[in-house]
């Protein structure tokens, strides 16, 4: 879906009009790629707009900076401000924030240090990545030709812009041949993720997932997931897992923040289990979504509420114990 302009994007410290943030041709970060960044959701809830994990987000990104010598300019907290006053100032309930940072102008050799870091945080409206209509019905996926990053070669761990061009290339491919999505192996053969998702499966009632060396990006969605299946008293592997589980797993589903938490019905024109949502994808999803949109306790405090003031009304106790689908 087209991106929808907002009013103000928070820009190096300041509120700039949507339409006047921008950036000079020869950036650094625009020529090489050199840029760390998070994709945050806030949700309509009851008390109002709640941002589902900031604090984690913002973790992330401070850890993403670290791995590629990055000296943010600004720190967690005046980042965790600008998150909060995007939202605010262009009067969101429900949203997509992506702050971001990047090396500014400087020289355009592979050599980065000496360029300045510039940064941003915006917000917009952003329906469900693959199809509201694919968080019931699930989606259709194929196995790409194109493998994760090697090890020693880019590091998964962080979200860094120039990884997703590996992602560009998944997602292409996908997409030109008919599928929703794409899934990645590692540089071993193992499975990895999507193009922008992590990546879970059922067998008999267990729930799998590749690790983090299998070069995946560690996702927020991905450890609420983890969170909730042990809270529901499912066993959860994390493991190194061939491509043919794939074909006998029972249910598959995607995790991550613009995904959320969507079903796999196929992969490679072969249904998984029954071909559509299983029971498990269906417990875990209805707790996730009852929690982000403040329906039902936010035990793990995973909610940041941008209008920190209590509710001028009480929840109704069976509104908070309502999970749906």
């Amino acid at each position: 879906m087209p991106l929808l302009p907002t009013r103000w994007i928070w820009f190096n410290g300041e509120m700039v009009p949507w339409e006047k943030a921008t950036v000079h041709v020869m950036t650094y970060g625009l020529h090489m790629g050199a840029s760390i960044f998070e994709g945050i959701r806030c949700y309509s809830t009851p008390r109002g707009p709640a941002i589902f994990r900031l604090q984690e987000h913002l973790r992330r990104l401070s850890d993403s900076a670290r791995i590629y010598r990055m000296d943010l300019p600004f720190d967690e907290n005046e980042v965790r401000a600008a998150c909060l006053a995007v939202i605010r100032d262009n009067e969101l309930q429900a949203a997509y924030l992506r702050p971001l940072a990047w090396l500014g102008v400087g020289e355009l050799g592979t050599n980065p240090i000496g360029h300045p870091v510039e940064m941003m945080v915006g917000a917009f409206e952003w329906a469900t990545y693959l199809g509201i209509e694919g968080l019931e019905k699930g989606v259709d996926v194929c196995v790409s030709s194109w493998r994760r990053v090697a090890p020693d070669t880019i590091p998964s761990m962080a979200k860094a812009g120039g990884t997703y061009l590996s992602s560009q290339l998944i997602s292409r491919e996908a997409k030109t041949n008919g599928y929703a999505e794409g899934i990645g192996l590692d540089v071993n053969g193992y499975l990895s993720e999507g193009s922008a998702e992590n990546l879970f499966l059922v067998r008999n009632g267990v729930l799998y997932t590749p690790p983090v060396t299998s070069a995946i990006l560690p996702g927020i969605t991905r450890d609420a997931v983890l969170t909730i299946a042990r809270h529901l008293g499912y066993e959860v592997r994390e493991q190194v897992l061939p491509r043919e589980v794939l074909y006998v797993a029972d249910e598959a589903f995607f995790t991550g923040t613009a995904a959320e938490l969507t079903p796999i019905r196929s992969v490679d024109r072969q249904p998984v289990g029954d071909g559509k949502r299983g029971p498990v994808t269906k417990a875990i999803q209805e707790r996730f979504f009852a929690i982000a949109r403040g329906q039902a306790e936010d035990i793990w405090g995973w909610l940041t509420f941008v209008d920190p003031r209590p509710a001028s009304v009480e929840v109704p106790r069976e509104i908070l114990a309502a999970q749906p689908a």
